[in-house]
């Protein structure tokens, strides 16, 4: 039975049961699908780099439950992973959570080693997702602290925003609690409080206006002296074709959209992501982009990962706005262009 209904309780209390023993169980967030273990077994999450292939010292973000008020979540965090939650992380975890930001804070001795990557730091998250919610709620009365949960799919592959995807990641024998397409899309914004002043490390959905309003203070800029987070190398959210970017003042068909061009992919052709319609030639498929960046989010990684099933050579995207509102979706793109 690896592929499970959310919606089922008879269902989520098995996934429940088998985090307690150790076990692996992807399920879905608001944001993308998640690969997850007990945080607090470090057996445990070895086995998710295992199946990820992913560096151990790349760290993972752990996902608690939410108690009814998000003062809690200190006091909560305090006793468990948190050796001490900055105001920092206290003021976003009150305007947020549950929802797609990501805190970074002291880490408490003796637990969480494995998922925070070795850092004396972990990345703590609270999802709003209500099959992860259960899940987390079954979870806890185990005696589950916390679930350790990177993204779903091979390491700096696209990630899943679909119980399907996490299948194709992975096969049929892991479990998966499906809770149905991802509502956001992309990953959560990552926000250091560890060192003092707050420092965006990975942008999302939420914008820097709605953070920084939040925290009361700005956000500086990521330095070399910033915790690893995910999500944060140069090449990340790659798909099998070659993704290259081309600014929106740029004439439609050059340099890569010309009829020429495609042909140089050969039988493989080329796909096109972008707001603008591109002219139609032998070997190109288009599909538009839409206007509103929180349905972009949404979309994204799942165009990326149908115009791969297509088997094109190349996915030419149109880049979007320079506008605050659309930051998360640029970092993901600029990340996936770079691989």
């Amino acid at each position: 039975m690896p592929l499970l209904r959310g919606d089922d309780p008879a269902a989520v209390a098995a996934a429940a049961q088998r985090l307690a023993d150790g076990g692996l169980v992807a399920f879905a967030t608001e944001t993308v699908y998640g690969l997850g273990a007990r945080a607090d077994d470090d057996a445990a999450v070895a086995a998710i780099f295992a199946a990820k292939g992913r560096p151990a010292d790349h760290p993972l973000i752990v996902h608690v439950a939410a108690p009814a008020q998000a003062a809690a979540f200190a006091t909560a965090f305090a006793t468990t992973f948190a050796a001490d939650l900055p105001a920092a992380a206290r003021r976003l975890a009150e305007a947020f959570w549950p929802g797609p930001v990501t805190v970074i804070v002291p880490r408490a001795a003796g637990i969480g080693a494995a998922a925070a990557g070795g850092q004396p730091t972990i990345g703590l998250r609270c999802p709003s997702h209500p099959v992860a919610q259960a899940l987390l709620r079954e979870a806890a009365a185990r005696g589950v602290p916390g679930v350790a949960a990177p993204s779903a799919n091979r390491f700096g592959r696209v990630s899943p925003t679909t119980a399907a995807h996490v299948a194709l990641e992975f096969g049929p024998d892991l479990w998966v609690l499906d809770g149905g397409a991802c509502p956001v899309g992309i990953e959560s914004a990552i926000v250091d409080c560890s060192r003092g002043a707050p420092v965006l490390l990975r942008p999302g959905v939420l914008t820097r206006a709605r953070l920084e309003a939040a925290l009361g203070e700005p956000l500086r800029a990521a330095d070399d002296q910033a915790p690893r987070a995910p999500g944060t190398l140069a090449s990340h959210y790659a798909p099998r074709a070659q993704v290259r970017l081309w600014a929106a003042a740029d004439r439609v068909g050059a340099p890569g959209l010309a009829p020429e061009r495609t042909g140089l992919a050969g039988a493989r052709g080329v796909a096109v992501y972008s707001r603008r319609p591109v002219p139609e030639c032998p070997g190109l498929a288009w599909r538009r982009m839409p206007d509103d960046p929180a349905a972009v989010a949404r979309e994204l990684f799942a165009v990326l990962r149908q115009f791969d099933d297509a088997d094109v050579a190349e996915i030419w995207i149109e880049q979007p706005p320079d506008e605050p509102a659309w930051e998360g979706v640029r970092d993901r793109l600029r990340r996936a262009a770079t691989a």
